[in-house]
């Protein structure tokens, strides 16, 4: 039987957990919102066993951490072929008994799916913690469920509803990236190989993004980084991931100033360096946006059918564009599922961008326009 938040606060708060197992396999803007948890965790219990539970598409942003004892990889793909498949099955099998002999005694769901819900309570943890709001049930499996106040709260603020059960709330929220020297080394030559120095400005325009909603026009991506080097005399490098490089390669093509393109070229973690060596950070509601909030870069944020109060970038230096139209924010992935030609993205333009970038620019103060 779960308990209470409320009726057990003190009692888990002066408890010593030793073995500790973090469940948040994905996204990846969702894990840099579970990092301040790390850390709370790892000062609250600095001789503990901490270990996460990541998706193997996730796992490299986590990769080393000196937080984490270790990664536990769930092949989400594999094992989604449960009950269809003989081998994914025996391998799902094989992979919870390896969960259940760690013998953790504390596992945090911040997930809050019926999936990670049940892998909480797969792990064998006699406390488990979720929110008490979990979709799909995933409530079931905790031990003690979290309350939150609104669905408007930021996720990392939600997620760090743990720190007050297990008394750490006076840490201060840290999100931790820990890059190591290689990393930023690897980040410094590809900007070298392209022209630009270590003293060197530039922008960072990442137009791509997951969902279809999110993404602004291209030729507008265009018609910026061409203000940019007229206007600011500041150039672009291009940032992506690898199956965005035909959308970066034909921005690039199209504009008539010079163009550094460093999509797909990256992985997670040199990406967040070169972020890191940005002056100003350009992109949608994705997860570029959250490695560079992570870093405190300044950054135009050009949002569309999501809510950034809830998702939007943390504690950062960012200017928020977003429309003000009543259908905002829908939550919808794709075009064709917008009744209202995807006018959220559309009603952004060029001179509201290009002059936000010149704010940011001249003030690094933060603004929200909405």
């Amino acid at each position: 039987m779960s308990v209470p938040a409320s009726d057990s606060t003190s009692a888990l708060a002066r408890r010593t957990f030793g073995r500790i197992l973090l469940v948040k396999p994905s996204s990846l803007g969702d894990i840099v919102h579970a990092l301040p948890v790390l850390h709370g965790l790892r000062q609250r219990y600095p001789q503990a066993r901490i270990d996460w539970l990541i998706n193997r598409s996730c796992a490299d942003l986590l990769d080393g951490h000196p937080d984490l004892n270790e990664l536990v990889a769930f092949d989400r793909a594999r094992f989604g072929r449960l009950g269809r498949h003989p081998g994914a099955t025996l391998e799902f099998v094989s992979f919870i008994r390896g969960l259940r002999a760690r013998r953790y005694d504390l596992a945090i769901d911040l997930q809050g799916l019926f999936r990670s819900g049940f892998l909480t309570f797969a792990s064998g943890a006699t406390v488990r913690l979720g929110f008490a709001e979990a979709r799909e049930l995933a409530w079931i499996f905790y031990t003690h469920p979290v309350r939150w106040s609104s669905a408007s709260v930021h996720a990392a603020d939600q997620n760090y509803r743990v720190a007050q059960l297990l008394g750490f709330a006076d840490t201060p929220m840290t999100f931790d990236l820990a890059l190591r020297p290689e990393e930023r080394t690897r980040a410094t030559a590809l900007l070298e190989a392209v022209g630009l120095s270590s003293t060197d400005r530039f922008a960072a325009v990442l137009p791509g993004g997951r969902w279809e909603t999110k993404r602004w026009l291209a030729e507008r991506f265009t018609e910026v980084i061409d203000r940019l080097a007229d206007e600011q005399g500041l150039p672009t490098v291009l940032m992506g991931a690898p199956d965005e490089q035909p959308l970066c390669t034909s921005i690039a093509e199209r504009c008539r100033a010079p163009v550094a393109n460093l999509a797909g070229q990256t992985g997670l973690r040199e990406l967040a360096a070169l972020l890191d060596r940005s002056t100003v950070v350009l992109c949608h509601d994705s997860a570029p946006m959250h490695l560079a909030a992570a870093q405190h870069r300044p950054m135009v944020c050009l949002l569309g059918p999501t809510n950034p109060a809830r998702t939007g970038p943390y504690g950062a230096q960012a200017t928020i564009l977003q429309a003000d139209l009543p259908c905002v924010p829908c939550h919808l992935r794709k075009t064709s599922q917008c009744r209202f030609d995807h006018n959220c993205m559309r009603e952004l333009s060029v001179p509201q961008v290009t002059e936000a970038i010149g704010a940011v620019l001249q003030s690094g103060a933060p603004t929200t326009d909405k």
